[in-house]
């Protein structure tokens, strides 16, 4: 609960006796909640201001972008081109429960106010029942759309903090002063509510949009299922499926806020769940999407169509394969920090950032083009991936000819060159749509994308190809613009649910044809043989994908691949409970510094991260455990 409301509510309860009868007296043209819910077009505005406490997906201060490792920034960093507070405060390890970063609990720092938000649907959900002349379709519908909201808040909430207070309706300004410190739910308790308020959206939602033009990015009935799938997905996962971790964490009472104990039902439910959303998403016409330009004017290669339909899956607005768009959140200013300078006729050119930096790690995540990791192929030269060779006319499409660059840059698989810029790649598009003349990187020292000054370079040698519009253009002029074609944040794509799909299938009853299938679809669309194929030819470990625990692996790789830069692996690393495997350690780039080819591709450590397991919840503000001493701590803080 924001510490105003409390402050208000105790006042209010303190002047009540005396001033009881000067509490409904209302100033002359101040707006009431009676005006609020008076007429259709008044209400209208009420359910936008409910969808206004939308987390921002697409900005880069957001959860998923700078908590984890996926991404990395210059640094120190220079105010007058950008300055990212969750990545000094949490990207460094400088997180606190005084004032923390991203407080989505109070709405500072970056965070909305997501108790806020909940309590304005709840103020909807009570009043939208007295407005006169509406339809009651119509009605249902704005209802069930409020209670989708108020129940992605909550888990919004549930996912950074643990249990929270469920708002389950407004307290009055009588509640007495103990009814206003609330207390957090056990776990499971916040997961069913936060299910049962899908539940009762999801009959009154439409399954798709009709009127394009003004309700694109309102709540439908695939976007719905596939949310809850997610949300089912979470709740089965080992940070709070039987996190042992957390027996002790009890509420001042002696509640037990997780549940110790595993149970492998929950994935059974979540397995349904996705099940449904794909039902739903496929009846409704959603698809993977695939790239077929209007005229193939240049005669593109068909690893270039394959890579552009990876790319415009995320970048291409309302493409068949998005689910749920984000139109409160579009994709503009991550677009500029992805771009890298590719022009060198334009290098002085401001509007793109070329500051949002890729990971060593991640760029090695990313299969071989056999379709296995890089350190499981028999055919590859793990050992030897960072060794410098020159590029040969079979990589055309993916690399410069004749161009030194690094053996991890060879016989990768299409998603690495889709989503990936480097020294020596291709970067279709921009101006060039012609795959036989691409522009490509030159990412060292002094060179068009590479590091010139204090700001405005990769700080690791990688750049999101993946996130850039591909019409995009680099304007000319000295601080020329960077004209960017906007697209809403893709907030849940048709291949996610497959995996998810995949993902509880597999923890409910281990190996089937079935998982393998909605795997395979996800990897087809790569241009990726099946599973069983490339690992029984390709792998090491030939039988990896036959055991759970195999099979696991390569799911969650498979998933960290296919939404790479979407905001994703943050939050799917977290519900595995691998925060302490994957976040601790070096944060690894190029040595960027360098122009001599065999200088630049020498391993540099950017910064040690540390992970110890009170980092799996956010820090309540120590402020909120003054004001309402019923509230208790995340463990460690």
């Amino acid at each position: 609960m924001k510490n105003l409301k409390i402050v208000l509510v105790l006042i209010l309860l303190s002047t009540s006796m005396s001033c009881k009868k000067y509490l409904d007296v209302i100033p002359d043209n101040i707006p009431t909640i009676e005006n609020a819910f008076s007429s259709r077009t008044t209400a209208e505005k009420y359910l936008f201001t409910c969808f206004m406490y939308m987390p921002s997906h697409a900005s880069v201060d957001a959860v998923g972008f700078l908590a984890g490792d996926e991404f990395w920034l210059p640094f120190p960093q220079v105010a007058q081109f950008h300055y990212f507070q969750s990545f000094e405060d949490i990207a460094r390890d400088n997180q606190s429960m005084v004032d923390p970063t991203l407080n989505y609990w109070d709405g500072t720092k970056g965070g909305k106010a997501l108790f806020q938000g909940i309590r304005d649907c709840n103020i909807f959900l009570e009043n939208i029942g007295k407005v006169p002349g509406m339809q009651e379709r119509e009605k249902n519908r704005w209802i069930a759309e409020v209670k989708f909201l108020k129940a992605y808040y909550h888990f919004w909430l549930l996912r950074m903090y643990g249990p929270i207070p469920l708002i389950k309706e407004n307290l009055p300004v009588s509640a007495s002063p103990e009814e206003v410190k609330v207390k957090r739910a056990p776990v499971d308790e916040c997961f069913d509510y936060v299910v049962e308020l899908l539940n009762e959206a999801i009959p009154d939602l439409p399954p798709i949009i009709e009127n394009e033009s003004s309700e694109n990015g309102r709540i439908t009935q695939p976007i719905a299922l596939s949310v809850k799938a997610q949300i089912l997905v979470t709740a089965a996962s080992p940070l709070f499926n039987g996190n042992q971790d957390m027996t002790n964490f009890r509420d001042k009472d002696n509640t037990q806020l997780f549940n110790p104990t595993p149970s492998t039902e929950k994935w059974t439910l979540a397995a349904e769940a996705a099940k449904a959303a794909i039902d739903a998403c496929h009846a409704a016409g959603a698809r993977l999407n695939v790239y077929a330009p209007v005229v193939n004017t240049f005669g593109l290669s068909d690893t270039t169509l394959i890579q552009m339909s990876i790319r415009n899956s995320v970048t291409e607005k309302w493409n068949p394969e998005v689910i749920w768009a984000n139109t409160n959140s579009m994709a503009i200013q991550i677009q500029a920090l992805s771009q890298a300078f590719i022009d060198p006729a334009k290098t002085s050119n401001m509007g793109a950032r070329s500051m949002l930096a890729p990971t060593l790690e991640i760029a090695e995540l990313f299969y071989t083009n056999n379709g296995v990791p890089i350190n499981e192929d028999n055919s590859w030269d793990y050992a030897g991936r960072y060794a410098v060779k020159t590029a040969t006319a079979k990589d055309r499409f993916n690399l410069q000819t004749g161009y030194k660059t690094a053996s991890l840059h060879m016989n990768r698989e299409n998603r690495f060159y889709a989503d990936l810029g480097f020294d020596g790649g291709v970067w279709y598009g921009q101006g060039k749509y012609d795959d036989k003349q691409p522009w490509f990187i030159e990412g060292r020292t002094n060179q068009t994308a590479g590091k010139r000054g204090i700001s405005l370079y990769s700080a690791t040698g990688y750049w999101s190809k993946k996130l850039v519009n591909f019409q995009n253009i680099i304007e000319a002029g000295d601080g020329g613009p960077y004209t960017i074609k906007p697209y809403p944040w893709p907030v849940i794509r048709l291949a996610e649910v497959y995996l998810l799909y995949a993902e509880a299938l597999n923890e409910s009853a281990g190996p089937s044809p079935e998982v393998y299938n909605w795997i395979n679809l996800v990897r087809a669309r790569a241009g990726l043989q099946s599973v069983e194929k490339s690992w029984s030819e390709h792998s090491r470990i030939k039988d990896k994908y036959l055991t759970q625990n195999g099979l696991r692996s390569i799911i969650q790789q498979e998933r960290q691949i296919e939404l790479a830069f979407e905001g994703q692996r943050f939050w799917d690393i977290m519900r595995w409970k691998k925060g302490r495997e994957e976040f601790n350690g070096p944060i690894k780039g190029w040595d960027i510094d360098q122009e001599a080819p065999e200088n630049y591709y020498r391993v540099r450590t950017l910064f040690n991260k540390k992970f110890s397991n009170k980092d799996y919840f956010w820090p309540i503000s120590e402020n909120n455990l003054v004001v309402n001493n019923n509230l208790v701590q995340n463990p460690g803080w």
